[in-house]
């Protein structure tokens, strides 16, 4: 469980440090991904997909850069 304490009533901060810790702990993807069953075939595939749109940003990068 994620705690966060309020130092001199100042919530705001307190608020924006509980968020941080809760994206950083990787609660929300989680969630997003037990909301619907994908099959392992359609997850493989997504998964492929991301790693060539991954490779062609990084070659366009690496272009632009050099």
């Amino acid at each position: 469980m994620i705690t966060v304490q309020v130092k001199n009533g100042n919530v705001d901060a307190a608020l924006k440090k509980f968020k941080q810790r809760v994206a950083k702990s990787g609660l929300p993807s989680e969630v997003k991904n037990k909301r619907e069953f994908i099959k392992p075939g359609v997850k493989k595939r997504n998964a492929k997909k991301e790693a060539i749109k991954n490779s062609r940003k990084a070659a366009r990068r690496e272009r632009n850069a050099a």
